[in-house]
């Protein structure tokens, strides 16, 4: 086997490219040209030659027409991608044309053709399936009643396709998700997540904006990343001779919008984690943050309430929302709650009130011991007591339930408040729906001495081995010295969001371009082959 052919054979499984494409490309282009004129003319449409030029949508107000009817006054180009082509005879050729997701249908017959019969023959044989093309012509309804253009005067490619485009519908998610561009094209699915990834948040931006929120931008690199507990991508400004850090999260940045006096805010943004990848983990990935003073955990509760209700009428209609595990859910107020206190101490049938004890994590870790539960990682209080929430309550979460009464480690920007047991809690919620967690909400810790304490708390965690506990902001501390109003905090991955509300089980399928594990280097494939077979 030959190295040229070691290589198109690779390519052809891994991106569902034909071979004969993959020689022909890279080795013979000249075959190409032989086979046909390859050009790609500037696109410039002159009234006088192409008339208007027109999208799909636009030739919707031509319906009226009856059957047969065409509209002969008006001179229109129409442009897209060839996705069929039908030839009736030589004299009747078909074409269905789609636009920005859109199809419509381009009927091209020689007796309408404003040229020679050898002009129309030579232009509708250099049109293939896949080129961009234009069409200059009327439109019109067909003898069936379907709304056409009529080819009258041009017809060119504008950009050609020199590959097969599939026929059907790719399934491989290796092959599907390294040729987006492919995946796009035949799996009108693909085009259509993305479009309601579009929609919800601009739903999401127009909930805020008329609740007279203000939408900002925070820095995505700085020398700290804070805000959440998550290991952080680093990298080096070389001008600065300075090493930074994308960001985590956002709400550091945003909360001294508040103490600056902007009471509402918030932003939709990337965050990045160095973290791995899975269904519902991308490295990359969107949030929504909002911050409100003078609200409190009940306001966040019904805003959610209002903007996920909302959200699924506007975005899914009467069509029901189904789990990846066929549970149908409902996003009728009020959302179920669960007291996490309460209901860890029953589940390990003891009071928590320990959880305040300077040896907390020992008689935490002999608990867990003690009912079989396995612990792997550092062992912090944070990292157990997340694992038993994970291990006893979150699984039962299917429909929109709010998790609440946190135990106060947990939590280290939120303030504390207690309970009606006199336990200390966090004043927090999370938001589950189809057991994942979709909103992370509390009241704002505004108390600087307790912030700097509990960033202590946090360090020590990280020298304990926890990678994922962010350093101390000592520049946030001094802000908050500044008073910070009493504030509410709310967060929602978008991703996931997506992902529920479109009914898909990876978060990959939600995202453009998701990140995907690198492919064996040819290089190796081709030296561990015996070239010479």
């Amino acid at each position: 086997m030959t190295t040229q052919r070691i290589l198109a054979s690779f390519l052809q499984k891994r991106l569902s490219i034909p071979s004969r494409h993959i020689i022909r490309r890279n080795f013979t282009q000249s075959v190409i040209q032989q086979e046909r004129s390859l050009n790609y003319p500037r696109f410039n449409i002159q009234p006088e030659k192409h008339g208007k030029w027109i999208t799909v949508k636009d030739l919707q107000k031509y319906q009226p027409l009856e059957k047969g009817k065409k509209a002969e006054d008006d001179l229109v180009t129409l442009t897209g991608r060839i996705i069929s082509k039908r030839e009736s005879s030589a004299k009747l050729i078909f074409y269905d044309i789609m636009q920005n997701g859109e199809s419509v249908q381009v009927v091209a017959s020689r007796g309408r053709f404003n040229g020679s019969p050898d002009d129309f023959a030579e232009k509708n044989k250099d049109l293939c399936r896949g080129d961009i093309v234009s069409f200059t012509g009327v439109p019109g309804k067909t003898n069936h009643g379907q709304l056409s253009v009529f080819v009258t005067k041009d017809m060119q490619v504008l950009s050609p396709c020199i590959q097969d485009i599939p026929r059907t519908g790719l399934k491989d998610p290796e092959k599907r998700f390294r040729a987006r561009h492919l995946d796009l094209l035949v799996n009108p699915e693909s085009s259509k997540i993305l479009r309601t990834r579009s929609k919800i948040i601009k739903f999401i931006r127009d909930f805020f904006d008329k609740r007279d929120f203000l939408e900002v931008e925070t820095p995505i690199l700085s020398g700290k990343a804070g805000g959440a507990n998550a290991r952080p991508f680093e990298t080096h400004a070389h001008a600065m001779d300075m090493d930074m850090q994308l960001r985590i999260a956002p709400e550091l940045y945003l909360k001294q919008l508040v103490i600056g006096g902007i009471d509402r805010v918030y932003e939709i943004g990337k965050q990045f984690r160095n973290e791995g990848v899975d269904a519902d983990h991308n490295p990359e990935f969107t949030t929504c943050e909002f911050y409100q003073a003078y609200g409190n955990l009940e306001s966040l509760m019904k805003d959610t309430e209002a903007l996920l209700s909302e959200m699924a009428a506007f975005v899914c209609g009467s069509t029901p929302i189904f789990t990846k595990l066929g549970n149908k859910i409902n996003f009728d107020e009020p959302f179920r709650r669960i007291n996490v206190m309460d209901r860890l101490s029953s589940e390990l049938d003891t009071s928590l009130q320990f959880l305040e004890s300077e040896d907390a994590l020992s008689q935490l870790t002999a608990l867990c011991e003690q009912k079989g539960i396995k612990l792997t990682g550092p062992l912090t209080l944070a990292r157990i007591l997340d694992k038993l929430i994970s291990e006893y309550i979150e699984p039962e979460c299917i429909q929109p339930t709010f998790l609440y009464n946190h135990p106060i480690a947990l939590s280290p920007l939120a303030k504390d408040a207690i309970d009606d047991k006199g336990q200390t809690v966090a004043a927090r919620f999370e938001l589950f729906v189809g057991g994942k967690e979709i909103v992370n909400a509390y009241e704002e810790l505004n108390d600087p001495q307790e912030q700097r304490k509990r960033f202590r708390l946090q360090l020590q965690d990280r020298q304990d081995g926890d990678l994922e506990a962010p350093l101390p902001d000592t520049d946030f501390c001094d802000a908050l010295e500044y008073a910070l109003p009493p504030t509410a905090g709310w967060g929602m991955g978008i991703d996931r969001v997506v992902q529920l509300m479109t009914g898909t089980t990876h978060i990959r399928e939600v995202l453009a371009f998701p990140v995907m594990r690198p492919i064996n280097q040819v290089n190796d494939i081709i030296n561990n082959t015996d070239i010479n077979k």
